[in-house]
């Protein structure tokens, strides 16, 4: 990868990312477009998050693909698998061959069945504390190199602050708000998802899209877009939202 032309889509990126860590947010729209950077800019195939709920298991919040194949696979390695590793101890798991790694039986064969061959997780740390993990997916075997191994430990980071805010960083009580508001986003998210998907004849994926696209231009909250669209206040027919 072209080092200059790397460095320049980096910065480019983080000052997207900082541009939209203003006074109410959208954390769940932050880590969309933070995972859709991963993907762009590292050069991996796919790129997710994860985060821990109140009992500690983790739940997919954001992810490159709504595609349920990816889907699948992700959630298998938050059961067992790389992701829960890295969770878990808090630090990175490289997984720079999955045809050659020991152990994740499960997930190693729904990866590789996928087309994926590699797997990198890197947690998301306040301190001592790993609230989740950001999991870069490659359809090539091989190691990340050492400067896109920097960048998304700094993606990781931003994804962390993004999640907690400024706040959050002193309050126990705050942060498990935080990351109760961000899985509870994403659920609605997953119905409206399939409301549009229905009502719009549409995959998953450009349903999904179609309700990004309808939140950014009307500079609204990803998630109170898809909570008027449960509640049936907005509706997304073949042709149309109304």
């Amino acid at each position: 990868m072209n080092g200059t032309s790397f460095d320049s889509r980096l910065l480019t990126t983080f000052t997207s990312l900082a541009d939209t860590l203003v006074d109410d947010y959208d954390v769940v729209e932050l880590l969309q477009t933070l995972v859709d950077a991963c993907r762009d800019v590292l050069g991996v195939t796919a790129a997710g998050i994860l985060l821990a709920d109140e009992t500690g298991e983790l739940e997919l919040v954001a992810s490159t693909s709504e595609a349920s194949h990816l889907v699948e696979v992700f959630q298998l390695s938050a059961q067992s698998g790389p992701c829960i590793d890295c969770f878990r101890t808090g630090s990175p798991i490289l997984v720079p061959s999955l045809a050659t790694a020991a152990g994740w039986d499960s997930f190693r064969v729904e990866a590789l069945a996928q087309g994926f061959a590699s797997i990198h997780a890197l947690p998301l740390r306040l301190r001592e504390q790993t609230i989740g993990t950001l999991n870069l997916m490659s359809s090539q075997e091989g190691p990340l190199s050492d400067e896109v191994l920097v960048a998304a430990r700094a993606l990781a980071d931003v994804a962390t602050i993004g999640i907690l805010h400024e706040r959050s960083f002193r309050e126990s009580e705050l942060l498990a708000e935080q990351l109760r508001i961000a899985l509870s986003s994403r659920v609605v998210i997953e119905q409206a998802k399939g409301v549009v998907s229905f009502t719009a004849d549409l995959p998953i994926d450009q349903a999904f899209e179609r309700i990004r696209a309808y939140a950014r231009h009307h500079q609204l909250p990803l998630s109170q877009v898809a909570g008027r669209i449960v509640r049936r206040e907005l509706h997304f027919d073949a042709d149309s939202e109304r």
